[in-house]
Formats: structure tokens, sequence, C-alpha cells
């Protein structure tokens, strides 16, 4: 293929993905400029993509007025330790069956696929949190990602592509199996943990499946949940909060300004995890 039309190619796949990526970013800005627009505005239905009547008292409301702050520190803290623990119960996971000498390896790398193959259903997943007496307890949101098969196939695949000469000169100095995966492995796997970290805490955070069959208590209801009852709700609860005094709320304004501040929390922390993302998915899926 000549240069020039190489030089087309790319042209006509910029400008189509281009378009592509503006059209996804469209609802989100018509729901940002719902969130920031004036009452009368929202009212006229005259929203499009650029807001009119320019107003935060609705992000202050939200915020400060209603039960968003403590829903957002349950999906904070559910993100930020069921991350921590998942990432730690793979990795130790994934480590021994990532040596072909490792007793029942076979065995149990099958029962990951099967229970990544076949699920075992609502009901049986409830039982099993309410023997456990989790309903209604945060980490009935936490224990269920705690290990996913997925993942650990990924950092398994990773850990089979280091060179085993690390682990054998580390053994030759003294170290302990833990202190090599601990001190020398984890060290050097920072793509992998990254982008499987990235999955787990975005999975943790729009986890909305789990909080609705497992907690019925408001004060426990993560991010996730809270906008699930904010959007699907009549509007009779805002009534009875005392909206209608609001000069320049509506209820429209709340949905979404509530759902701009439930998306952003994820969007910052993003940026910072995109320079692992790629080379880690890659690497850890080369086999």
């Amino acid at each position: 293929m000549s240069k020039s039309k190489l030089d087309l190619f790319s042209v006509i796949n910029t400008i189509i993905l281009s378009i592509i990526g503006i059209l996804c970013l469209l609802p989100f800005a018509h729901v940002l400029a719902k969130s920031i627009s004036s009452k009368n505005a929202i009212i006229a239905g005259d929203i499009s993509f650029l807001p009119k009547g320019f107003q935060i008292d609705t992000f202050k409301y939200v915020i400060f007025e209603t039960g968003f702050a403590n829903s957002l520190l349950i999906s904070v803290f559910i993100t930020a330790v069921g991350t921590f623990c998942s990432l730690l119960f793979t990795v130790m996971a994934a480590y021994p069956l990532s040596k072909p000498d490792f007793k029942g390896r076979k065995l149990i790398l099958l029962i990951y696929v099967f229970s990544m193959l076949f699920y075992g259903g609502i009901i049986p997943s409830y039982i099993l949190m309410h023997s456990l007496g989790l309903i209604n307890t945060v980490w009935s949101m936490i224990i269920p990602f705690l290990i996913v098969p997925f993942n650990l196939l990924v950092v398994k695949t990773f850990f089979e592509g280091l060179p085993e000469s690390i682990v054998e000169s580390a053994k030759i100095d003294g170290a302990s199996n833990m202190r090599i995966l601990f001190s020398i492995i984890l060290p050097i796997s920072r793509p992998v943990l990254a982008t499987i970290g990235l999955f787990i805490a975005v999975s943790y955070w729009n986890d909305f499946f789990h909080p609705l069959l497992f907690i019925s208590k408001p004060s426990l209801k993560p991010l996730q949940l809270y906008l699930y009852d904010m959007v699907t709700s009549s509007g009779d609860q805002f009534w009875q909060m005392g909206l209608e005094e609001m000069a320049n709320i509506t209820i429209e304004g709340v949905k979404a300004t509530t759902i701009i501040a439930a998306v952003l929390p994820i969007l910052f922390v993003y940026p910072f995890l995109q320079k692992h993302f790629e080379k880690g998915l890659t690497i850890g899926s080369v086999k």
C-alpha cells in the first residue's frame, strides 16, 4: 500500500473515531449542562449541550443537604478497601499457580475457570451472605469480588513471563517465598497490578447489583444504589425535603447533578493509572 493511501486511511480513521468520541460525550455534556443550568431553563426544556443561566446551587444542595456525601464515603471505603484486599488475594493466589511444579495446580485452575463460566445464581449468593451474617454490612459488597477468575488468570500469566532466574537467585540468598513475592516480584509487576487494580476499582465503584441484593439500610447504601433511588424516584421525597422552597433547584437538576457527582471521582483517578493500563494488559495476556 502506497504512502498516500496510508495517509488517507489515517485521516479517514481519525475523522471517524473523532465523530464516535464526540457522540459518546454528548450525553455526558447534556447531563452536565442540565446540572448547572437555571431552574427556568430546565423547566422550559431549553437545555441541549450548553448550560443556560449558570448556577451551582444544585451542587451545593446535593452535596450538603442530601444523603449523597454519606453514600460517597461508603463507596470510597468499599472501593479502597475492596481494591486493596482483592489485589492482595489475587496476587497470593496467582503467584503459586504460576509455578508449573505447584501440586494441585491444574485442579485449582479448573475450579477457577469453572466458577468463571458458571455462576451459582442470586438465591445461593443471598443465602451465603445471610448465613455468614453479612447482610446489611459493607463486607457483603466487598467479599464477592475478592478473587475474580479473569483477573487472577491475567496476573498468573504475567508472573509466568517473569525470568525464573530472579526467583532462583533470591532463593540462593535465602529468601522465603513470601519475601520473594513481596520484595522482588511485586515491585517489577506494577504495570499489571495497576491494570488489574483499575479493573477492580471500577467494578467496586460501579457495582449496583450486590448492594441491591444485600443492603436495605439507607445509611449503608453506596453511591450507585443511592443514584438509582434518586433517578427512579417520583419526586415526592424531594418535596418532603423542602425542595419546592429552593428558588433555583429542580428535581431534574438534582438528578443530573447527582449523576455528574457520581462520575467525577473515578474520572479523576483514571489518568494516574492510564500510563500502566495498556502495557500491563498487553503483557498480562500475551500467552
